[in-house]
């Protein structure tokens, strides 16, 4: 029977859920007739027993080998073997309905369009806070460093706003397009949504770009927070002040086990991000960093604004890629895209897409206006950490060195997840395995191999570049595209479009980025 009804269920949809439940009712059904014909025939004690087991044959009883009733007639007890085979066929069609629909929800089902509602519990607006802290990090404060990779007029921010939406939007795309796969196969994180679309014997391949490329977030994280926090703590050694703020604060956030408990984090993170991008707005349009200004004096010669002539037309100089490459880092969270989907409380794509809509569009925003403020403001000195070229006395920069500190802190976790959970599908171990204790002991072990190279390293906007260039380019637009349209042959060719995109935008923004071309560093 079970091998009769796996290759049923193997094979079952939507659509032929009614026919192969049919069919094998009808098999079994079958046997199950076969086996009370031949029950008749045995002992009477084994037929005793099984009356216990056909409410239907209760009052038949055994004489030399024939099954009679007492004083029953040849007519009742054809009746009462057809009572019987009927019961145990309505008995096996519900059985069988019941087990295939716990079968639905264990086995992944391939390429068939299943929507799945998972038990999440986090709401949208909660995520949404969750997703616009996940993109909106360091890398946002090296955008306009990025702009100078291809112009240094002022005019060079029109085409750059233009590109931060672009990307931010092609992004979300690829942000949804993995969630989409995750509901076509029932996959839970970024190495299963490949593993089930793509090929299982290539599952690694995926995991070690996020792993890569979350590494290098939280790597960039840890050396922009040794150097913004020592303004406010009074330790003098930068190694000092970064084992400091990763032991005492960073560690205890990195222990969190779910996005819905860093929530209330991701709201303070938020703001402090909004704050900074008022504060440098506030300061382009009060002119308070133009010649002659009292800030402008406090400021080192190196940092201080510088315009040329390469105004709107430069973008289309091949050096924009790094741009480009720096937008994907910037909006960089999507091997986190199986845990948004899966933590969301009524998991339909069409939710989804909303909290993509809400985290993506907040993220553009931000993005857009620290881009060109920042550039509009220093032009091509501007810093890969936009918030060095502000005078050492600026109150409202001050505050928004604080403010960036937290925001990255309370960033610092959810990346810090992506790594963890991109470590333990490296290794193999299963979802019910990552106890407690596992999760603990694997938070220490990574959290000491990004500290250490963060006190060696510090060049944060050739970081953010080359790993939007390589690793970046491939999580956001490749793969999303390549798994999409395997389960989804209808969207083949937009998909293939995309993801050809990214593959040659990955190659040209590495290869500038290598060549130190257009200030990369």
């Amino acid at each position: 029977h079970r091998q009769n009804w796996m290759r049923g269920a193997h094979y079952t949809t939507t659509k032929s859920t009614s026919k192969y439940s049919k069919m094998i009712s009808r098999r079994c059904t079958r046997c199950c007739l076969l086996a009370l014909l031949l029950s008749a025939a045995l002992s009477g004690s084994h037929a005793s027993r099984f009356r216990h087991k056909v409410p239907a044959l209760h009052g038949l009883s055994v004489r030399g080998g024939a099954t009679t009733g007492k004083g029953t007639k040849p007519a009742a007890l054809g009746k009462l073997i057809k009572s019987g085979v009927d019961s145990v066929k309505t008995s096996v069609a519900t059985t069988t309905s019941n087990i295939g629909e716990t079968v639905q929800r264990v086995i992944p089902i391939k390429k068939l369009g299943v929507t799945q509602v998972g038990g999440g519990t986090a709401s949208i607006s909660d995520l949404t806070f969750n997703l616009v802290k996940a993109i909106v990090g360091v890398g946002v404060l090296s955008l306009p460093s990025g702009i100078v990779a291809f112009g240094n007029a002022p005019s060079a921010v029109i085409p750059a706003v233009i590109l931060v939406v672009i990307m931010g939007t092609i992004s979300a795309i690829g942000f949804s397009l993995i969630a989409q796969v995750c509901a076509k196969t029932g996959a839970q994180t970024y190495r299963e949504a490949w593993a089930l679309s793509v090929s299982p014997k290539t599952s690694w391949i995926p995991t070690v770009c996020a792993l890569g490329k979350t590494f290098l977030a939280c790597l960039s994280y840890s050396m922009v927070l040794a150097d913004s926090l020592r303004a406010f703590v009074p330790i003098e050694s930068r190694t000092a002040m970064l084992w400091s703020v990763t032991a005492v604060v960073l560690l205890p956030l990195c222990w969190k086990k779910d996005l819905k408990s860093l929530v209330p984090f991701s709201i303070l993170g938020v703001l402090g991000m909004i704050y900074t991008t008022l504060a440098m707005a506030f300061r382009y349009f009060h002119g308070s960093y133009q010649s002659g200004s009292p800030l402008l004096k406090a400021v080192p010669d190196a940092l201080k604004p510088t315009f040329g002539s390469d105004g709107w037309q430069a973008v289309f100089r091949p050096q924009s890629i790094v741009f480009v490459s720096m937008l994907s880092t910037a909006y960089m969270c999507h091997f986190n895209s199986p845990k948004f989907y899966r933590e969301l409380k009524d998991n339909t794509i069409a939710r989804f897409n909303k909290l993509v809509a809400y985290g993506f569009g907040v993220a553009i925003l931000i993005s857009a206006t620290v881009a060109a403020v920042g550039f509009a403001t220093f032009g091509s000195a501007s810093d890969g950490f936009v918030l060095n070229n502000y005078a050492e006395n600026d109150l409202w920069i001050a505050l928004s060195r604080f403010a960036v500190s937290l925001s990255l802190v309370f960033s610092y976790p959810i990346s810090f997840q992506g790594l963890r959970d991109g470590v333990l599908d490296l290794v193999g171990t299963p979802m019910e395995k990552r106890t407690n204790a596992v999760l603990n002991q694997s938070t220490v072990a990574i959290l000491l191999v990004v500290t250490m190279l963060a006190t060696v390293l510090k060049d944060v906007s050739f970081v953010v570049a080359f790993g939007g260039a390589t690793l970046g380019n491939l999580l956001v637009y490749v793969y999303p595209a390549l798994m999409f349209g395997i389960v989804s042959p209808e969207a083949r060719v937009p998909s293939a479009i995309l993801g050809i995109t990214g593959a040659v935008l990955g190659l040209i923004g590495s290869i500038l980025c290598i060549k130190g071309s257009g200030g990369a560093h």
